[in-house]
Order: structure tokens, then C-alpha cells, then sequence
């Protein structure tokens, strides 16, 4: 006989790790309205809403501009497997984990990547870039806007220049970044992009927003050989999101659709700019608390992300024990390392709904406390005063 277990009752969190962020009780709310058919009329006009929003948050006029089904991987495979053919070069920047998964996907379908490297924590300098372009007649070069992995925001502008002067797409992934700092597709020149909506823009996992510029969509035109995956094929999917008469492709998940277009809703309310500020405003106080606590920050100072801080753990102190003393004893998730840095430092967002002054001033002060707990010393309430501080 089958177990019929309780009913669901997961703990609360406050979650400051690398993703999923907190959700506004908006968009549950929104999660809980009743399903339509993937061709109601009520339905299409809402999947229309919800790709004008993403149009504005990502700074484009792309047509080609929805969310995919899945999380933000299924961005980056969609993005990949269309734009690359069997046999094409592809440069890939790799400063983290996940400019790495770029160039694995690159190679499973089929591409040549050629890898830039920098180290870990640090940005890649176009130089770099210039350097691989000269080398490779490259049909897309693709780097990783803010890294989670390493907490780096990666400067755009002059790479996109050195891109385009050598005749190549640049691919962007933007699945930290969307919603918590300017993306600004047309004005950087960002041929292809991907996201997730469980970051920044404070929705739940399960969505990828995407975008392609006319020379993008050109290029998937242009084909020689068919998109190697049926579900994320762009040539079917706009059949589906644009035009007069939508085409069925697969059946899309209404709830992931209302609560992306609600949370979509709050981040316009809110206004790009102070929501970039407002960002910045925590993170550079998260950082301040940090370092007044005698951390040492991992990423590169002067290129870190607002919404992702990497922090190196203290010698003598275990990673496990603080990680979960945090949830078991406070409800606070943060972020173990990845990579390189597994074991060697923290991974602190403050994303979409879970950046504020609170969760700032909470996590500095418990953080102390479990601290000094393991022998780490550290001045009572030094943290928080270098908050205070900041004006």
C-alpha cells in the first residue's frame, strides 16, 4: 500500500545563497490562479505582456525576445544549440563554472571552442579576447556576465566593440546579472542572451528568459543544418510566442508564466534604476560589514557583482559548521564554493527580494555570532557599525 505522507510544510528561509531567491508573496499569490489553455485567447495575451515586460528589463526591441521552458541552463542550451552548427568556432571566456558549461555544451553540439581564460575571481581583459579573435574566425564569442561561481561582473562595451569589428555574434549570459544590474541589449550591441527568473528578478525556478537580435535570428535563418533540439528550436518556439497565428509547439506552464509576468510587474514598478541602486546600496554595505569583520573579499575590487559577494572562509574555521548553523539554527542559506573556491569561501547573494538592509544587518550579526563560536575573532557588532556608517 502506498504512504500518504503530511501535508507540505517546508521551513521558512531566508535565502541568500547563489539562487533561488525569496519571492514575493505577489507572485505565489499569482502562481495560484487558475490554469488556461496554452492557446487561450486570455493566455496568448498574457504571454504577450510577459515578453513586453522582459523586452524592457533586458534594455531590447528583439522580437525574439520570451522565456524558455526550464531553468537558466535551458537558456544556455537553447542559446548554444541555435546559434552553433556542427564545426563552428566559438570562443568562450571562461573566469568561473560557469563559462565552462558554455564551452561543454559548445563541444557537445558540435562547435569548436576556443577557450580565454582568466583566473578565477578576476575579469577577462579584451585584450584577450582580441588576441583569440585574430587567431580564430570565431562565429560567436560568449562570456558570462556576472559569475556566479566567483562574484566578478564582467565589463561588456569594449568586448562587444572587439566582437563586432572582427564580423562575430556576441553571446551574453545574463542569468545572475537580469534585474539586479543594466543588461542593456541594444545599447551593448548583445546579439544573444539568456536568463533565469529565480535571481534577480524574484520569481521561482523554472523559466529562462531569452532574446536574439536580428543578426542572431538571421544566423539561426541561415542554417545549414537543423537546431539539434526539437524543444528549444527558436524557428518553431516564435511560432508559438509571436504572430497572428500561434502554432502549437508544447504545452508551457501557465502557473511559471503568471508568476513571471507578476514578478516582471514588480521589478517595473519599482523602476530599473532604483532597483539597480537599491542592489548596489546592499551589497556595498554586506561588503563593508565583511571586511570591518576582517574577511577578505575573493572577487576582483572594482568588478564586483552587486548581487553575488564571494568571501574567502576564515583559516581554522569549517565550512560545514557555519553553513549549517545558519539554517538549522536561523532559517539563512548561503552558498558553499564552487570550483576552486569549494571549501574556501562563501557565495552571499542578496538577489531581487532577499536585497535588503535587514537581511544585511541579520545575516552580519548572526555570522558573528557563529564566528567567534568557532575561534574566529571578531569584535562584537563590528559588522553591523560599518553598516550604520554607510550613508
Amino acid at each position: 500500500m502506498a504512504t500518504i505522507y503530511g501535508e507540505l510544510k517546508p521551513s521558512p528561509r531566508i535565502l541568500l545563497g547563489p539562487g533561488p531567491s525569496n519571492v514575493s508573496p505577489r507572485v505565489l499569490k499569482a502562481m495560484a490562479t487558475p490554469m488556461l489553455g496554452y492557446l487561450d485567447p486570455e493566455f496568448i495575451k498574457i504571454m504577450d505582456e510577459t515578453a513586453d515586460m522582459l523586452r524592457a528589463v533586458f534594455g531590447t526591441t528583439n522580437t525574439l525576445t520570451f522565456p524558455v521552458s526550464g531553468t537558466g541552463m535551458s537558456g544556455m542550451e537553447a542559446a548554444l544549440c541555435n546559434i552553433i552548427e556542427p564545426g563552428d568556432e566559438i570562443i568562450v571566456c571562461i573566469k568561473g563554472y560557469f563559462g565552462g558549461r558554455i564551452a561543454d555544451i559548445a563541444g557537445r553540439i558540435g562547435g569548436k571552442p576556443t577557450v580565454v581564460e582568466a583566473e578565477w575571481g578576476k575579469i577577462i581583459p579584451p585584450e584577450k579576447v582580441e588576441d583569440a579573435l585574430k587567431k580564430v574566425k570565431a562565429k560567436v564569442v560568449a562570456i558570462v556576465h556576472a559569475e556566479t561561481s566567483t562574484g566578478i561582473l564582467q565589463p561588456l562595451d569594449e568586448i562587444s566593440k572587439i566582437v563586432h569589428n572582427h564580423g562575430a555574434l556576441f553571446l551574453v549570459d545574463c542569468v545572475t546579472s537580469l534585474g539586479g544590474q543594466p543588461v542593456d541589449l541594444d545599447r551593448r550591441c548583445i546579439d544573444i542572451s539568456y536568463s533565469g527568473t529565480q535571481k534577480c528578478l524574484g520569481g521561482p525556478p523554472g523559466l529562462a528568459p531569452i532574446s536574439f537580435s536580428e543578426a542572431a535570428v538571421k544566423a539561426i535563418k541561415n542554417r545549414k543544418t537543423k537546431v539539434q533540439s526539437f524543444y528549444f528550436d527558436m524557428n518553431l518556439l516564435e511560432r508559438y510566442w509571436g504572430g497572428e497565428q500561434r502554432a502549437y509547439h508544447h504545452t508551457l506552464s501557465m502557473t511559471m508564466v503568471y508568476a513571471l509576468r507578476e514578478a516582471l510587474r514588480i521589478v517595473l514598478e519599482e523602476g530599473l534604476e532604483a532597483r539597480y541602486a537599491r542592489h548596489q546600496c546592499n551589497a556595498d554595505a554586506l561588503k563593508a560589514g565583511l571586511t570591518a569583520m576582517g574577511m577578505k573579499l575573493v572577487a576582483q575590487e572594482g568588478y564586483r557583482a552587486p548581487m553575488l559577494t564571494t568571501v574567502a572562509i576564515p583559516d581554522g574555521v569549517a565550512d560545514a559548521n557555519i553553513r549549517k548553523a545558519l539554517l538549522n539554527e536561523y532559517g539563512i542559506e548561503i552558498g558553499g564554493g564552487l570550483g576552486v573556491f569549494a571549501g574556501k569561501a562563501w557565495r552571499i547573494g542578496l538577489m531581487g527580494e532577499s536585497s535588503t538592509q535587514s537581511n544585511v544587518l541579520l545575516l552580519l550579526s548572526v555570522l558573528e555570532k557563529l564566528l567567534s563560536r568557532e575561534g574566529y575573532k571578531v569584535e562584537p557588532g563590528i559588522g553591523v557599525s560599518a553598516v550604520v556608517r554607510i550613508k
